[in-house]
């Protein structure tokens, strides 16, 4: 018999609110270069492009992102994007992939990814997503990625692995699935050796359908109207929610792979310290930025210039003629700043550029 066909599903959504006011709703932060000179969402398709063609390669975000993504993906086609007619989260958009494949190819096997993390090496994460496909037809499970923790990271998800699936210590169970915890649970979930949920899923899509069917009726009973070409419809009747809650965290055939890659979620302004290269004080300047007698900060310009003398653990950004200073601990918060923002400045554009 022959492999079955491997896809990619390339979750590319979002509001634009992480890295404001660089990212805006229609420059959210994979199309920024976080992690390197190109934009995050071109270093994903890259990534995948030796494994899988882009004619088995689906972008799954707004129709206002098309555009831009193309933009700043060579060779991209129209053909290769799942426009949502409405954002309503991971699980459904992951459901009308997994329709959409399953019809187009029956058998296939889908690797979900996020257009906005960061991965080394990209030879061993390729490696391990082969060997995840053909586990997870023979196995018939729904497999996750699980990231062994640096440090007691507050922003991520953790899963608790169960015993070893079938005696392979490289896959286990998972024992139940833990949400954003606080620093001290944080350390607790480590000492236990959780691991951060990465939000990486291989499975195949027909096993997704099935799962979702019977552990997922609230997505369930509007699957059909997939079937009939009505994905609208769907989008208009399925309630929000993500694939985590409303099926990994019910499902039995849920498995984690420990990741055999460098793992990365650019979540905040402060991971651009992780992603970006640093001076030796610890500093990252992107654009013309100037910093003077200070340390572990973080300057990014786009229009005109930063000078920073004797600051230290600040994020100092110049965009869209606003500009923004904070200290780094204070990255997670930034949605709460915006909250308390007028519209005009939650969502800049049109200014200085």
């Amino acid at each position: 018999m022959s492999e079955p066909a491997l896809w990619a599903v390339i979750l590319a959504g979002g509001t634009g609110s992480r890295f404001w006011p660089v990212s805006t709703p229609a420059r959210p932060k994979q199309l920024l270069p976080l992690a390197g000179e190109v934009p995050l969402i071109r270093q994903t398709i890259e990534r995948i492009r030796p494994l899988i063609p882009d004619v088995r390669i689906r972008v799954l975000a707004g129709e206002r992102l098309e555009a831009p993504i193309r933009d700043v993906v060579p060779g991209l086609g129209s053909g290769s994007f799942l426009l949502e007619p409405t954002a309503k989260g991971t699980a459904p958009v992951l459901a009308w992939a997994a329709a959409e494949i399953e019809r187009l190819d029956p058998g296939a096997v889908l690797v979900s990814l996020h257009a906005d993390h960061v991965i080394e090496p990209a030879a061993a994460f390729r490696s391990q997503l082969t060997r995840l496909a053909a586990a997870s037809s023979a196995h018939g499970r729904l497999f996750t990625v699980g990231a062994v923790p640096s440090r007691p990271e507050t922003g991520y998800g953790y899963i608790m692995p169960g015993p070893p699936l079938n005696g392979t210590p490289e896959y286990s169970s998972v024992e139940r699935f833990v949400e954003k915890p606080d620093v001290e649970t944080a350390r607790a979930y480590i000492a236990r050796g959780c691991l951060w949920n990465t939000g990486l899923f291989v499975w195949p899509a027909a096993l997704l359908l099935s799962e979702l069917r019977t552990h997922t009726p609230e997505i369930a009973e509007h699957l059909p109207l997939l079937g009939d070409g009505r994905v609208a419809d769907f989008f208009t009747r399925v309630p929000a929610a993500t694939i985590d809650v409303a099926l990994l965290e019910r499902s039995r055939k849920v498995a984690v792979a420990r990741a055999t890659f460098d793992w990365d979620d650019v979540g905040t302004w402060d991971a651009v310290a992780r992603t970006r290269e640093r001076d030796a004080r610890g500093n990252v300047a992107v654009g013309d930025v100037h910093m003077i007698d200070s340390d572990d900060c973080i300057a990014w310009s786009e229009t005109g210039s930063v000078v920073t003398f004797g600051a230290k653990n600040l994020i100092v950004v110049r965009s869209n003629g606003i500009t923004f200073v904070a200290p780094r601990d204070r990255a997670p918060q930034l949605k709460s700043l915006l909250d308390r923002l007028p519209a005009s400045l939650r969502e800049p554009g049109g200014g200085e550029r």
